[in-house]
């Protein structure tokens, strides 16, 4: 401050301009006075003297309702905000540094009624192409100046946020339960996938510096100095890929923890195919602070290749849902003062002393593709992504010729970004898949048989036969990429390869435990189908959407499966739903649980996270989540609808709602 306010995320153009998303209503006092107010901003910033400060900034876009997401794609930026579900594109035509045109890139009317903090919170321009939000279940491409849909297996629950490795793996987290890494072991496009072991459990301990009694589990969240033992709200985490710090940083997890004020680090071990991290230190972690106000939200690898921490550096950090007067957190707010602290930010860039920050400025807005083709051998990640980028969104065929020598003699990451470009720009051929396929790098040869789904789709026998030759693959990664590409597949030599592959790999977790999850789903869908169809068509309407709110939200801490959230070593943040006679019960005192929310010992357990009130929910939501958990398959219970006119009858008679 006071360049930027409230700053929660940040991206840079193909120019090297820094967009900062700004909350600047989010929690100025404890019950969220003014918060959605459309005060909010991004801004822009630019280092017009090339000394790797920011000195100039403007107002790039005024006027918003708590911005939640920034995406450079070429010229223009896109965002999202809360409540609503559009995406809008934003273009600076005058070279102002101030936003004069508007227009909708993707249409959604439904409001989100979630709370704000469960709405999704980042967009992230994948090594395929595909643009993933950190939650729901839709990714996009963007096509002729819009973006595409397309509908995933299942709803991704990660928060704030969203990373992925050089290799396209993408990284999520979740606050709400405290977990600290979730879907980490496949794409989304194949269905949410996670292990109990996927992390070390000194990965999930937290070593803050300072006492930390405004976390929302109160005292049985605090060792006896009142520091944070475990994760609470981690979010913003990103794996490093720059190269002005020391190498032994690429591909390490950073995650921050705003409630703790540390940022973790860890690293990301490949166990036969299978994602494990564990700390990179015993009992500390990569950073601490001793301020009561330093929030650090998100991080990200920037052009100079150095490491950047937005730090929101804000007193309160719990949504109003949590600090109503009488709560424990809304007593410490108080106490501690936390609401004085508001109106300021901090945007941190971590360099070393061995190293100088790369102070080439980026032009990539006003360069021809045949220049931008060389970005994609840079050895910062992002570089080479933005480069990827730019050439796709420009459609510039021009370069293919070039692509294709890249993918046949360039670096390993150069023949990566460069089969993926191809794949952008709707040019990759038989004759560079089979070379890709074929590559001596066993990361190429995974993402070539990535690559090759649209192959498949097509039943292209060529490309089927080239896959059917790699079943004894020396990398367990390509064996699990080819059963993961395949599987969907009606091909008879596709449906063949899967079956060898699993037969071959007996022992392999990853590989195993995917292709179940994949066959149960498919069978729960086939029961939930015919179950619906047993209710009439009002009641299958409420139960659908019960669904997709209870996959947006609920399942945080219950599960998508009702069984809980057991990952790690941390303890299930809510109780099982399947067979709880709370569910399946008298239809006022389950309304009435969601209404005023719930604490204390569960059937004699303690749980560390305490359900919210909902009642800022409508009427419709209420019932269509209630309805679906008393009536899910996935949950063995089979109990009658709660209407809407029910949960409004019982909402006029219950204290305070």
């Amino acid at each position: 401050e006071p360049m930027v306010q409230e700053p929660v995320a940040i991206a840079w153009d193909g120019n090297g301009a820094m967009y900062v998303v700004q909350m600047n209503t989010y929690m100025k006092d404890a019950n969220a006075t003014e918060e959605y107010e459309p005060t909010s901003r991004i801004m822009q910033l630019v280092d017009t003297d090339n000394d790797g400060r920011m000195d100039q900034v403007s107002i790039f876009i005024d006027s918003l309702v708590l911005p939640r997401t920034v995406l450079p794609v070429g010229d223009e930026v896109l965002v999202t905000v809360t409540n609503q579900q559009h995406v809008w594109s934003y273009k600076d035509t005058n070279g102002d540094g101030m936003a004069d045109e508007k227009r909708i890139v993707y249409k959604n009317n439904t409001i989100d009624s979630r709370n704000l903090e469960h709405q999704n919170g980042g967009f992230y321009w994948n090594l395929d192409n595909w643009i993933y939000p950190s939650r729901d279940n839709l990714r996009y491409k963007y096509k002729n100046g819009m973006l595409m849909a397309d509908t995933l297996v299942d709803n991704m629950i990660g928060q704030w946020g969203l990373t992925a490795d050089n290799y396209g793996k993408l990284f999520y987290s979740e606050a709400g339960p405290g977990l600290p890494a979730v879907q980490i072991q496949q794409m989304p496009a194949y269905g949410a996938l996670n292990f109990k072991d996927q992390y070390s459990e000194d990965f999930t301990y937290l070593w803050p510096v300072i006492g930390n009694v405004d976390a929302q589990g109160g005292p049985r969240a605090l060792r006896e100095d009142s520091t944070l033992v475990r994760f609470t709200s981690g979010a913003g985490q990103s794996i490093f890929r720059g190269d002005r710090l020391p190498t032994n940083m690429v591909g390490d997890y950073f995650i921050p923890e705003p409630v703790g004020r540390v940022i973790k680090r860890g690293k990301v071990i490949n166990q036969n195919g299978k994602i494990r991290i564990e700390s990179a230190y015993k009992e500390v972690d990569w950073l601490a602070s001793a301020d009561m106000n330093f929030r650090p939200i998100n991080t990200y690898t920037g052009p100079d290749g150095c490491f950047y921490i937005v730090d929101m550096y804000h007193g309160i950090i719990q949504e109003g849902e949590w600090t109503p007067p009488d709560s424990y957190l809304g007593k410490k707010i108080v106490e501690l003062g936390l609401d004085k602290n508001k109106g300021m930010g901090r945007i941190y860039r971590v360099v070393h002393k061995d190293f100088k920050p790369d102070r080439t400025k980026p032009n990539m807005l006003n360069q021809p593709a045949s220049e931008l083709v060389q970005y994609l051998s840079h050895p910062n990640g992002w570089w080479r992504d933005m480069a990827q980028q730019t050439i796709i969104i420009r459609n510039d065929k021009s370069v293919v010729p070039a692509l294709k020598k890249l993918v046949s003699d360039g670096e390993q990451l150069a023949r990566i970004h460069a089969l993926w470009t191809l794949e952008g720009l709707e040019e990759l051929d038989e004759e560079t898949m089979t070379l890709a396929l074929r590559d001596a790098d066993a990361h190429v040869r995974k993402s070539a048989v990535w690559a090759s789904e649209l192959f498949i789709q097509q039943n292209n026998a060529e490309v089927i036969t080239e896959l059917s030759k790699m079943a004894t693959d020396s990398s367990a990664d390509v064996r699990i990429q080819l059963t993961l590409s395949l599987r969907t597949s009606n091909n008879n030599q596709a449906k063949d390869l899967v079956k060898e592959l699993l037969a071959a790999n007996s022992d392999n977790e990853l590989m195993q435990f995917s292709y179940t999850v994949f066959e149960e789903t498919k069978i729960k869908t086939e029961i939930e189908l015919a179950r619906l169809k047993n209710l009439s068509p009002a009641d299958r309407e409420l139960v659908s959407k019960g669904a997709t709110h209870y996959k947006q939200l609920c399942s945080n801490c219950h599960g998508l499966d009702g069984k809980g959230v057991l990952i790690g070593s941390n303890p299930m943040p809510a109780p099982p739903l399947i067979g709880s006679a709370r569910v399946t019960g008298d239809k006022i005192a389950l309304i009435q649980l969601m209404l005023m929310g719930l604490q204390g010992p569960v059937d004699g357990k303690d749980y560390p996270n305490n359900m919210p009130p909902m009642a800022g929910n409508s009427d419709e939501y209420l019932a269509s989540v209630l309805s679906y958990i008393r009536n899910s398959s996935d949950f063995n219970n089979k109990a009658s609808v709660i209407t809407v006119d029910e949960v409004k009858e019982v909402r006029s008679f219950t204290k305070h709602m």
